[in-house]
């Protein structure tokens, strides 16, 4: 991946992995505010998966290029490899962002299944993220 150009090597800073960290549980509380638009909430929710699958990649030396194209796909297929995030968790965070493309690029509104779906993701792969730091990566959790 780094000889394609589709990852970088980074050095993660604490603090902004601590930083993105909140950030993903803010989009993930936002997208559970029921007042907002379905497509609103999914893409928050979307946000959230993304922060984790990028958190994923700086813990673990990288990050996604973000000057080529698919850098979506290439972070959240990596979870896999990053975090031990299993196949078909992979395989069902990647048809979000397929549903993420067609309603960003194409209109389509967001079924209220799909909605609870990826709040349903989001939620998983948040809490994942943060036991998976806390265990694997104390240091940059601030607590080593």
């Amino acid at each position: 991946m780094l000889g394609i150009k589709r990852l970088q090597a980074h050095v993660a800073e604490p603090v902004a992995v601590r930083k993105l960290l909140e950030s993903a549980r803010r989009n993930l509380a936002d997208a559970g505010v029921a007042e907002i638009s379905a497509d609103n909430r999914f893409d928050a929710a979307y946000k959230c998966i993304m922060q984790c699958a990028m958190l994923g990649l700086w813990a673990n030396g990288y990050r996604t290029s973000t000057s080529q194209p698919g850098h979506h796909q290439t972070a959240i297929q990596c979870l896999a490899l990053t975090m031990g995030v299993s196949r078909d968790d992979v395989i069902v965070l990647d048809a979000l962002r397929r549903q993420r493309n067609v309603t960003d690029y194409e209109g389509d509104p967001v079924s209220d299944a799909v909605l609870a779906s990826c709040l349903d993701e989001a939620a998983k792969l948040l809490g994942h993220t943060e036991h998976w730091l806390r265990n694997s990566h104390p240091a940059l959790m601030g607590d080593a």
